[in-house]
């Protein structure tokens, strides 16, 4: 029994408290079968080593890192301004909970150098098991994964290129644990700017071998971070990132203030604010008179989208396993949840959009590098965040609502995703950019032939039209006026992910079968593709037998084990 008291009214015990056991206390390594599939995939040999390693990670995430979320959640971080005798500090205080939670992750950092090189002397890829941490920490804390991953290695690479000696070396102690150790802050936005980086108004002037930079920033995440990668503009009025540490070169506080700490919808952990800087001592990330840093920067810039999407696939496998469990403990007209038609209906929609954004955010991590792929993965799987977690507070009903229930809050953190880095219009901005400037969509195409040619034999055929259908649809939307051009880029970029999941689904399908674990992707798959690829004429295929029900039990045997 729980640690409450029993009323005269609790007549059965349907009601018991802990009858409804969310994910918050199981082990979410253990309870993946999917991850397990793509850690199998991935690491190859490498597997039995990085097992272990995997299965204490996956403790840790859904034990004391998920209780922490909670608790910082209630109590996030605040702002004291100034000390006891009125001067300015602006110094961010960290909750407990969080230290706490930072501290037990950076313990067990697969993002860490060390880790990284351990990984490959077994054999692991590091780049999927760092894919893996992630995964698993954003179903803990999507602001906790921002304020590890804000912008570290975009301060690193800038300040190993263009930074003075010094300060690269005081870059390299700050980031000794890696770029994902929470010291790290981008600072683009501004009250006039957003995403139109022509609108910038914060400017620096050289000033010896550094620069004094002055100006204000409107939303900074991470702001208890050590060093700042800010966009300013230089004198003849071009657009340049710098780097801002907390101190000078002397030890002396640098011209940094933090005016206040934003009270934000969710991601409560990670500490946004608005920023001025005075006079601030800041050091150029590109080679002077050139472009080099600000492009450098972009490219890294579409590295953290997949961050981001990694952070909106975090969120909807947590809206998933929660639905799941409360779906299997509460019951409703004589029998649960989990057995009524339509409940079924939508677990089994939502383990397969799950799991196509799965294989997504992994493909962007682990796989070959695309120009495309950045943009289109988030577009997807920031936006699969928002939705599957709406879809977790109806399964949850009235109590979903309730703040004290695991899903309020995923809805709150959700929907910051489509914001960060880029919102969908952007995102289709930059897909045309790269088709426009790069050719990007030949080898974006490429891959998705080469994925259809790994599917289980006699599969591919609706996919392979599809791919071919999206070729003709990139020719038809080239040939487009401006304005019709650029208003058609979200169905273009909808019809580019859709083929992009339904591709590497198939790809997965194929390697599972090869390597003896059964074809259960084979039918995610296959539904996936009915739900976005194929035309079911004017009954909206009502007409058609009901696969996702006849074969419920094996999607959720494969996606969640309780």
């Amino acid at each position: 029994m729980g640690r409450y008291l029993v009323e005269p009214f609790d007549r059965s015990d349907r009601y018991a408290t802990e009858l409804y056991q969310g994910a918050t206390g199981r082990n979410w390594w253990a309870c993946d079968p999917t991850l397990h599939l793509l850690m199998r995939r991935h690491l190859g040999e490498g597997y039995a080593w990085a097992e272990p390693h995997l299965d204490r990670l996956g403790a840790l995430m859904g034990g004391l890192v998920a209780e922490c979320a909670e608790e910082t959640d209630r109590h996030p971080p605040r702002l004291e301004k100034y000390d006891k005798w009125g001067r300015d500090v602006s110094q961010v205080v960290m909750p407990p909970s969080f230290q706490a939670a930072r501290q037990a992750l950076m313990v067990d950092n697969f993002t860490a150098p060390s880790f990284a090189e351990e990984a490959r002397a077994h054999g692991a890829d590091p780049a999927a098991l760092a894919a893996a941490w992630t995964y698993l920490l954003d179903q803990a804390d999507i602001g906790m994964g921002c304020a590890l991953g804000t912008g570290g290695d975009m301060v690193v690479q800038l300040a190993e290129k263009h930074a003075p000696p010094d300060v690269r070396d005081r870059v390299r102690e700050i980031f000794a644990d890696g770029f994902y150790s929470g010291e790290a802050a981008q600072m683009f936005t501004e009250r006039t700017g957003g995403s139109d980086l022509a609108a910038l108004e914060a400017a620096a002037v050289l000033s010896g071998d550094s620069w004094l930079l002055s100006g204000f920033k409107w939303f900074a995440s991470n702001a208890n971070g050590s060093a700042f990668v800010v966009l300013a503009r230089l004198p003849e009025g071009t657009v340049a990132p710098f780097l801002v540490l907390w101190e000078r070169r002397d030890g002396s506080r640098n011209g940094v203030r933090i005016r206040r700490l934003k009270d934000k919808l969710g991601t409560r952990s990670v500490a946004s604010a608005e920023v001025e800087f005075t006079d601030a001592e800041a050091f150029l990330l590109a080679g002077q008179g050139s472009g080099s840093g600000l492009g450098t920067m972009m490219k890294l810039t579409n590295a953290s989208r997949l961050g981001v999407a990694m952070m909106g696939l975090g969120v909807a496998r947590r809206a998933l396993v929660e639905s799941i469990c409360y779906a299997r403990a509460r019951e409703a007209f004589g029998r649960p949840l989990i057995d009524q038609p339509l409940m079924r209906r939508k677990l089994a929609e939502l383990i397969v959009e799950v799991e196509a954004a799965q294989a997504l955010v992994f493909d962007g991590h682990a796989g070959p590098r695309l120009r495309l792929a950045p943009a289109l993965i988030k577009l997807r799987a920031a936006r699969l965040g928002v939705t599957a977690a709406s879809d977790a507070i109806e399964v949850h009903g009235g109590n979903g609502y309730i703040e004290q229930w695991p899903v309020a809050r995923l809805l709150r953190d959700a929907q910051v995703n489509p914001i960060w880095e880029g919102g969908d219009n952007i995102l289709c901005l930059d897909v045309r950019r790269a088709m426009v400037r790069e050719n990007a969509h030949e080898p974006f195409l490429d891959r998705l032939e080469a994925a259809v040619d790994q599917a289980p034999p006699g599969s591919g055929d609706l996919v392979r039209e599809r791919i071919e259908d999206l070729r003709k649809a990139i020719t038809a939307w080239s040939s487009l006026e401006p304005s019709a051009a650029e208003a058609r880029l979200f169905p273009l970029a909808q019809l580019m992910a859709d083929v992009y999941a339904a591709a590497l689904l198939l790809e997965q399908a194929g390697w599972e079968q090869r390597a003896g674990h059964g074809d259960r992707k084979a039918l995610v798959a296959r539904l996936y593709a009915d739900a976005h690829l194929v035309d079911h004429g004017p009954l909206r295929g009502i007409d058609r037998p009901a696969e996702e029900l006849e074969h419920f039990d094996d999607l959720v045997a494969g996606a969640v084990t309780l």
